[in-house]
């Protein structure tokens, strides 16, 4: 099967087919091409989506990667990135393999497709010369045979004619013999003519035309070939890379399957854990004590009438004992703000608000020797169960706001956190002093030796240029454990190996049981209620009033809470971040329950539960004009 014998007179059509196969060759290239670029823009997708979704540093996303799901989307996020990179080694690979080594192969297609088909068209130019030097030999051997014939015919015609001369035949005679002679010379060209151009013909189309046809022929199966070839390379080259893709895809299999909810469950535990105490069981309060106070109360008058002195007063000014404080008072005895509010966002000092707080008196003590104070100066009532129990309540939930708004600020030892949270941050400060205390010491050791080395050959170095740095060194690494000793001692605190807190409560708890001992067998004072809210002691009645003490008890917890005396509007959102405060937002309407006493603190309530300080500069106060005192701050 050959093209130069089955298709010899097909030349205009094999060079339409052989621009036909170039042109496949080149929509192919372009294929691949396009394909590689569906594989670049895939890849940099890929990067693109595994990178916006990777943890950024320094991050508290950083901190979510701890859980084994988290992790393991993580793990995702990487192997995609991996994946990507596959895509690209296909489009490199693609491209050198395929794009390019068939583009230069086509310019060479392009250039033997010309050379064969101008031999061809040479060949054909050559027969068809061939061919008109035949016809054209013919002509004229066939107009000498004429013009032959002709004069032969003149000739017989004048020898017949009695009138013509025998000059005038004589002259046809030989003009007929030379018109013969040139006829057999055009016979003789012709005929030479016909043998050389049947000759080329030959050539021609069994040996010219052949061989050209065959070296096309030859050329259009190499491209075939050729093609085929690069067929198998694109599909080669994503099989080569299927492996690789196999395995990341295998690793996120792997990844899944770490994944363990009890783990993350105790990660979550471990992460919120507050380490306080649930709050205990709520005391029964026992309403049927007015009747007994009422008993009390008689026999307390009965007492006072037997007794040496009479009351300074009527009977109309006497006030309660101490004990019978309402408990909201002694709430906010042992809880407001020790400390000037803050200035309003909107100005520079509190004093720039129409109603801002004015500075306070005195400064205030902590919130532990007011305590204090208050328990050794004062009358003990027997128990503090429902004050304590609501103080606790109140200030587990407060440090628990305080931890969550301020996490990562805070006092150097932590002391902000709840216990378990505390215990962890000084355990990762430990760790993170022990690994820098490691560092220091490698540095340490590294020099040493480069100190050693220089002693021993000193062309190599001065042994004294790291002398200083040693020493710097030596330094850093003692106050490394120095801070090492402070964190232990703080954690061991918190873990319960210093019996430091514990001690002090103790001593607490003991000064406060032989206080209210001592009160219950002494005589109480009696107190007489101010104008401005402030109790005065009548020093004539100490000796004389003996409560039992159970009365201050239900007195203590049969007292009301603190009735509202307005309302106010917030002017500004406050966070409530110390004992005895409370959070507000702009413009929130809240009820007034105790005036500003001229410490810039005023006493809110949110409903039954929620109650605080807030600033008085960061609050319109409408207080209602029949409480008593009452006063509006516009």
């Amino acid at each position: 099967m050959s093209w130069g014998t089955e298709l010899w007179d097909q030349f205009d059509n094999l060079e339409k087919h052989t621009q036909w196969g170039i042109d496949v060759l080149e929509k192919y290239i372009k294929f691949v091409k396009e394909r590689t670029e569906i594989e670049l823009s895939y890849a940099k997708q890929l990067r693109n989506l595994s990178k916006k979704y990777q943890p950024k540093k320094n991050s508290k996303e950083e901190e979510e990667y701890r859980y084994t799901s988290t992790r393991a989307f993580l793990a995702t996020l990487n192997e995609m990135n991996d994946y990507a990179g596959q895509h690209e080694v296909i489009s490199e690979n693609m491209t050198s393999l395929i794009t390019g080594e068939l583009s230069r192969y086509v310019q060479e297609l392009k250039q033997e497709r010309k050379s064969h088909f101008h031999d061809g068209r040479k060949a054909q130019q050559h027969i068809e010369t061939c061919w008109k030097q035949l016809e054209a030999s013919k002509r004229r051997f066939e107009r000498d045979c004429k013009e032959a014939d002709r004069a032969q015919q003149y000739f017989e015609k004048m020898d017949a004619d009695i009138n013509v001369t025998k000059a005038d035949v004589e002259k046809a005679r030989q003009q007929a013999q030379l018109r013969h002679q040139m006829a057999e010379d055009s016979k003789a060209e012709y005929s030479s003519t016909l043998q050389k151009f049947n000759s080329e013909q030959h050539d021609h189309y069994y040996t010219h035309i052949p061989n050209i046809f065959q070296k096309i022929q030859e050329m259009e199966e190499r491209r075939i070939v050729r093609i085929g070839e690069s067929m198998k390379t694109f599909a080669e080259v994503d099989r080569q890379v299927i492996p690789i893709i196999g395995k990341c895809l295998d690793e996120i299999t792997k990844a899944a399957e770490l994944v363990d909810h009890k783990n993350d469950s105790q990660l979550v535990i471990e992460a919120f854990k507050s380490g306080f105490e649930p709050p205990g069981d709520i005391d029964f309060e026992d309403f049927t004590q007015p009747m007994k106070r009422t008993i009390s109360d008689s026999s307390l008058s009965n007492s006072r009438g037997d007794g040496k002195s009479e009351p300074k007063f009527g009977s109309k000014s006497k006030g309660k004992l101490w004990p019978f404080i309402k408990k909201n008072k002694l709430m906010s005895l042992l809880t407001s703000p020790h400390q000037p509010p803050p200035p309003p966002p909107a100005s520079a000092s509190p004093s720039a608000v129409p109603n801002g707080p004015q500075s306070p008196k005195q400064q205030k003590e902590p919130l532990s020797h007011r305590f204090n104070e208050f328990m050794t100066s004062k009358p003990k009532i027997h128990c503090f169960r429902s004050l304590k129990r609501g103080l606790s309540l109140k200030l587990i939930t407060l440090n628990t706001q305080v931890w969550s708004l301020i996490e990562g600020a805070g006092p150097e030892d932590f002391s902000n956190l709840p216990p378990e949270q505390r215990r962890k941050k000084l355990q990762q400060k430990v760790d993170e002093l022990n690994r820098d205390i490691q560092k220091e010491m490698d540095q340490r050791d590294a020099l040493t030796k480069m100190k050693d080395v220089y002693i021993k050959n000193p062309q190599m170095g001065d042994a004294a240029s790291v002398d200083h740095r040693l020493a710097e060194l030596g330094q850093n690494i003692e106050k490394l454990r120095i801070e090492v000793q402070k964190f232990e001692g703080w954690l061991a605190e918190v873990e319960g190996r210093l019996p430091a807190r514990t001690d002090h409560a103790r001593r607490q708890s003991g000064l406060y049981e032989a206080q209210n001992t001592s009160a219950v067998n002494s005589c109480a004072q009696d107190r007489e209620s101010s104008p401005d809210g402030s109790y005065t002691e009548e020093q004539s009645q100490e000796t004389e009033m003996k409560v039992p003490a159970t009365d201050f008890d239900d007195e203590f917890d049969d007292e009301e809470p603190l009735p509202t005396i307005g309302t106010c509007k917030a002017l500004y959102t406050f966070e409530g971040q110390n004992e005895g405060t409370i959070s507000v937002a702009e413009g929130e309407m809240l009820y007034v329950i105790e005036e500003d006493k001229g410490d810039g603190w005023t006493r809110i309530r949110r409903n039954e539960d929620e109650e605080g300080y807030v600033p008085t500069s960061y609050v319109e106060v409408y207080l209602d004009k029949n409480a008593k005192g009452a006063m509006t701050y516009i």
